[in-house]
């Protein structure tokens, strides 16, 4: 390994595989959305109710499994890239305490907005982005710590936090607020409703602390050849350790796997895992895939990959866009009353989630490209926060 510069600049293949998987989830994020607005007759639980849920919306739900962790991982490895450009950590703790904070007014302001229609709807959902800001604001903290201790920490909170699973508090204890935050998905009170914890931070936390953790692979000078043979590793371990972990089904998620009535009803209950909070068998199934994909990404054409780039080159604007493209087009359908006998819009089987979403995309893939065009030629920084 050659010794780094923190003036290098960053080489444009590996951030190109970095923003070709996070549009890849960006995708898999919008087909599970499309699938929230426009398949309300068949919601999924959380596992999925394997008995009442058909094998193929199963598997369109498994699939953006990948989103939230994949996400979670970059944005940790994003804020190391962003340190090493600005030579500091001072420089990045800050970057993402005001990017945290900006998330999360974001999540309680323009995000819901678009899932419920209303400012103060009777219930506030605190979902990803909310997560995302808030697990950046813990790792402003946790990156000053010496690095193996913050790898010791990423494992810790990953693979240790269902110990805590038996700690369910009621509203009316102590700590009840902020263990709604930290691990039990919960509703906390509010002046004119509620606030639903859809997702509890604390394992969000150790996952973006491992994506700081990797930077050190994407240092100028680092031999790629090097660092995609750990990325193979590390995704090859996570994997055989989520095998290892819920093949004997005593630690690693809540909700134990069954013999099913043949090899499809038991493999998909193997894979049917916790995601609110998400399990240490959870991450472990998805941070893989991940990883495998990250250094599949690297040895890629760019040219194959220029679609995906654009999508995850804009995350956070095309989260935004494809959210009120989804709000904007039901309330067209029901202002058109093309809404069923139940007062909503309903997609019919599974698989038409899917054209639905490549529909979408196609036509945000312009505004899209435009931002990202935007972002290089445009020395102004907010525009990072896109």
């Amino acid at each position: 390994m050659t010794a780094r510069s923190d003036t290098c600049p960053l080489p444009r293949a590996r951030i190109g595989a970095i923003d070709a998987l996070r549009g890849l989830v960006m995708l898999l994020m919008l087909v599970d959305h499309v699938r929230e607005f426009f398949y309300l007759h068949a919601q999924v639980s959380d596992p999925v109710n394997l008995a009442a849920t058909p094998p193929g919306l199963f598997l369109t739900r498994a699939a953006s499994h990948l989103c939230a962790p994949v996400f979670l991982l970059l944005t940790g490895l994003s804020a190391n890239l962003y340190g090493q450009k600005h030579g500091s950590r001072a420089a990045t703790s800050a970057f993402l305490l005001k990017r945290g904070l900006f998330l999360i007014a974001l999540e309680v302001s323009l995000v819901n907005l678009a899932w419920t229609g209303s400012l103060l709807p009777p219930v506030l959902y605190l979902q990803v982005i909310w997560a995302i800001g808030l697990s950046m604001l813990a790792l402003a903290a946790l990156l000053w710590l010496p690095r193996p201790l913050l790898i010791g920490a990423a494992l810790a909170i990953m693979l240790g936090h269902n110990a805590l699973d038996g700690l369910v508090l009621t509203p009316d204890q102590p700590g009840y607020t902020l263990w709604a935050v930290l691990h039990q998905r919960g509703m906390i009170p509010l002046p004119w409703g509620a606030a639903r914890t859809s997702y509890p931070v604390l394992p969000w936390v150790g996952v973006i602390a491992a994506g700081y953790a990797l930077g050190p692979l994407y240092a100028p000078g680092f031999d790629p050849a090097l660092r995609r043979r750990r990325l193979v590793t590390l995704g090859l371990t996570s994997l055989a350790a989520f095998l290892a972990l819920r093949g004997l089904d005593g630690y690693g998620d809540p909700h134990p796997w069954q013999v099913g009535k043949d090899g499809v009803a038991t493999a998909l209950s193997f894979i049917n895992l916790t995601k609110y909070p998400p399990s240490a068998d959870f991450l472990l199934a998805t941070l893989g895939p991940g990883l495998l994909l990250l250094a599949l990404f690297e040895r890629l054409p760019e040219r194959r990959l220029r679609w995906l780039t654009v999508f995850g080159g804009a995350p956070l604007f095309f989260y935004l866009a494809h959210l009120w493209a989804l709000r904007l087009t039901y309330d067209g359908l029901a202002g058109l009353d093309l809404a069923g006998a139940s007062g909503r819009i309903e997609a019919g089987a599974p698989w038409q989630i899917w054209p639905i979403a490549a529909a979408f995309a196609l036509a945000l893939y312009p505004a899209c490209l435009w931002v990202v065009r935007l972002k290089r030629r445009s020395a102004w920084p907010g525009l990072s926060y896109l």
